[in-house]
């Protein structure tokens, strides 16, 4: 047999396995409380509206023959004519020619990690961070130092001792981050912005569960205080990242990063060598959806997730032994909970699978160093508040007795 290792490039050998995506396989087994898999709720998903939308634009031959043929790589100017107005609502003042729609969010950091990273650049994040942003950035052969801000002590100048090249970008999930589910004050978020701007640092703000919000006030998306100090959003050095796939629905893979003109002009192309343009059929029927019930429809979901998430605060303090913290998510879908410092997570999540049946996701996964072995990330989205107790319970009895 060809040993394709021979043929690869080198950026290959930083292509691994999501453990996210591994544990998602255990769903399958009913048996299974699994509190890995960080998904919305398919439950919840607005189902008949969908089809009732595809029937209508296939039904209308000038519509249909629009969805189904090639179309520009911008994106269809409806739905980018409607993101503009939803993010002004934010207080990101911006137009169409802002705006590209990606296939989720994912492929929007996939492109700008294909723009942006050469082999070792050095990307800012915090620490720990979305895993799927590292697996983006990975493929272009990136190292990482720690996002200066809350739980860091780095300052501009520390990343310029020992004569070490700019880093080149900041990455940053302010919302309910995934996977430790805290957000940014306004007051972190300037402070962020303050270092990044005495670095002469772009930021790339992924904001994928800006919608899931349950208690608190929303700060203003880091974009909106660039803009603000630059005099407009063609002048920041803020690129937002947002998507449909946790408020509507994520199959359609309808995603939209918002920039200065100049930059979306570059992804325009980058698009172009990657897939041409997102499935227009699937933009249409993301717009005409989200043009008709996104505030009820998050509303509405809101309200379940936020029983969830509070089932799963209570079930913690009830159940969980001395020792064992975790964090209080205003929103999002995420609780993350740190162990004593001799229980590491994998084997914990090997013994929570064969002896309690219940499932996580270690900590490490999540560190670009894998740091962070007595950590584990708990995700409520997907489960009745009954089970989510249930689960603890067993999880709480297995930390009692490592």
């Amino acid at each position: 047999m060809t040993n394709w290792t021979d043929y690869y490039a080198t950026r290959a050998s930083r292509m691994k396995a999501s453990e996210i995506r591994e544990l998602l396989k255990l769903l399958d087994q009913p048996d299974i409380i699994s509190f890995a898999g960080g998904i919305p709720d398919p439950n919840l998903f607005p189902v008949d509206l969908i089809a009732k939308t595809c029937k209508g634009i296939l039904d209308d031959k000038a519509q249909a023959m629009a969805a189904l043929q090639y179309a520009v790589s911008e994106g269809y100017l409806p739905l980018r004519q409607w993101l503009a107005e939803y993010m002004g609502k934010l207080g990101v003042t911006c137009t169409p020619e802002n705006i590209l729609i990606t296939s989720g969010s994912q492929q929007g950091l996939d492109f700008l990690g294909k723009l942006f990273i050469s082999p070792n650049d050095t990307v800012l994040t915090a620490w720990p961070t979305y895993l799927g942003a590292l697996q983006a950035f990975n493929s272009y052969e990136a190292n990482y130092d720690i996002l200066p801000g809350a739980g860091s002590n780095r300052t501009p100048e520390s990343y310029r001792a020992g004569g070490k090249p700019k880093p080149k970008f900041g990455y940053v999930m302010p919302e309910f981050q995934n996977p430790t589910g805290t957000s940014l004050t306004e007051k972190d978020r300037i402070a962020l912005l303050d270092a990044a701007e005495a670095m002469d640092l772009p930021l790339i703000e992924d904001s994928a569960y800006e919608h899931l919000r349950y208690d608190g006030v929303r700060a203003k998306p880091i974009i909106a205080l660039a803009a603000e100090r630059a005099g407009g959003i063609d002048n920041a050095k803020v690129i937002y990242c947002g998507t449909f796939s946790k408020s509507i629905v994520p199959a359609l893979r309808i995603g939209w990063i918002v920039a200065p003109k100049e930059l979306i002009k570059k992804l325009v192309l980058v698009n172009q060598s990657s897939h041409l343009h997102v499935a227009t059929l699937n933009q249409m029927i993301m717009h005409r959806i989200a043009s008709t019930v996104f505030e009820p429809h998050t509303k509405a979901i809101n309200k379940i997730y936020k029983e969830r998430r509070d089932a799963m605060l209570k079930s913690l303090a009830a159940h969980m032994p001395a020792g064992v913290t975790w964090t209080k998510p205003e929103g999002g879908m995420f609780v993350w909970m740190t162990l004593p410092t001799n229980i590491e997570g994998a084997e914990l999540l090997r013994r929570a699978i064969e002896e309690a049946r219940i499932a996580f996701v270690p900590g490490a996964a999540f560190h670009p160093d894998r740091s962070g072995n007595n950590t584990i990330r708990l995700s409520f989205s997907l489960i009745e508040p009954a089970v989510i107790d249930e689960g603890i319970k067993r999880l709480g009895a297995l930390l009692r007795g490592a």
